[in-house]
């Protein structure tokens, strides 16, 4: 699979920590650098016929949709799509206007993935999104009106802004516009952002834990009532609409990262990441030289990611995998380290795979850091 980091928005939302810019400046030049980094890496995945091609950001929706088209048959010059292939584009609603999704039906993108954030008015003020609360529920059914039935949206709860009874309407709001999948997350406060800096100020109250822990609880609970699957702590899906680029993520599929920032991996025992800077990306892929850096990952941090990851999961960690992939050393740990956990029924044992149970999972990354090798 892989992943295109369209590395620019209108405006920066106040919770972000992404690379982006908001200067379109050199979109041109990026684009095709892009299109460089993709050449110059096509014999790096194994498989060349591709599951799934995710276009990332920033905010992908800010191309035209003849730039769309242009990456996509970039890389179909090197790899091909598989019968079904799943084209992720992510999109804000203030992007999805007709003309750009009446184009945008006649592309091979299948799946839009538009960030919501919020249908109240208040929340998106407080996250500077670019779209209004009209916007956000408008954009949903004119994507539909043009075909797009795969759709996702990102919702975030916890805010400040909000309460549970509006988190309640966010929900509801979301099961009458028919959406299949849904991600959501707490409002975290990032370094470096724009709502660090309001918190320190105390120009807002910081987002209290055991608030977020009630709003996400009520949400599985409703969503799973309203026949989704949790099948990730921040993903639900009706059948049929998992987000199959994601779902190769938390399997550790080997995946390539195209654009500055973006990550790749090798399936094993190699990560990639390109440079998170527009302007020396682009330099450096003009003289035919990879942004990037690279790192062989000890059999430690494979180790740490594997219980990360697996246990963020429907599916958990493999135990039979992970018996036959580490040494003697590791796994002498993890089982002593699990045992107590165990008992007391913060983790759980299924099938031959080591799971947290659901009522845990809001503390889901807090319990795997605590088995991890240091």
């Amino acid at each position: 699979m892989i992943y295109l980091h369209i590395p620019f928005c209108k405006q920066k939302c106040s919770y972000c920590n992404f690379h982006f810019s908001t200067s379109l400046q050199f979109k041109d030049e990026m684009i095709s650098a892009m299109k460089k980094e993709i050449f110059l890496r096509k014999e790096e995945l194994q498989n060349n016929s591709l599951k799934s091609l995710y276009f990332g950001g920033g905010t992908p929706s800010i191309l035209t949709t003849d730039e769309i088209h242009s990456l996509i048959d970039e890389v179909l010059k090197y790899f091909s799509f598989e019968k079904d292939v799943e084209i992720t584009l992510e999109a804000n609603p203030d992007d999805l206007n007709r003309t750009f999704l009446k184009d945008l039906s006649k592309s091979p993108v299948n799946r839009l993935s538009i960030g919501t954030q919020s249908f109240f008015e208040e929340d998106l003020k407080l996250m500077n999104r670019a779209h209004n609360a009209s916007e956000a529920e408008s954009s949903i059914k004119r994507a539909q009106d043009f075909g797009f039935d795969n759709l996702s949206i990102d919702l975030i709860y916890g805010s400040p802004s909000s309460n549970l009874e509006i988190w309640k309407e966010n929900l509801n709001k979301t099961i009458a516009l028919e959406i299949p999948h849904i991600s959501s997350y707490a409002l975290t406060v990032e370094p470096k952002t724009a709502l660090e800096n309001w918190v320190s100020k105390g120009k807002i109250s910081t987002p209290k834990e055991e608030d977020q822990n009630l709003e996400f609880y009520y949400m599985t609970d409703f969503l799973k009532d309203h026949g989704f699957e949790h099948y990730e702590v921040s993903n639900f899906a009706k059948s049929g609409f998992h987000s199959r680029h994601n779902s190769a993520y938390w399997k550790y599929k080997e995946y390539l990262g195209i654009g500055p920032s973006a990550h790749s991996y090798n399936g094993t025992d190699v990560r990639s990441w390109n440079v998170a800077n527009n302007q020396q990306y682009i330099k450096q892929l003009n003289s035919n030289i990879l942004a990037k850096e690279t790192e062989i990952l000890s059999e430690q941090d494979q180790f740490n990611e594997m219980i990360m990851i697996g246990l963020r999961t429907i599916w958990g960690v493999d135990l039979e995998n992970l018996n036959q992939k580490f040494s003697e050393n590791i796994l002498n740990y993890f089982n002593k380290e699990i045992q107590n956990k165990i008992e007391e029924g913060i983790l759980e044992i299924e099938n031959n795979h080591l799971k947290i149970p659901e009522k845990h999972w809001f503390m889901a990354d807090g319990i795997a850091a605590d088995l991890f090798q240091v």
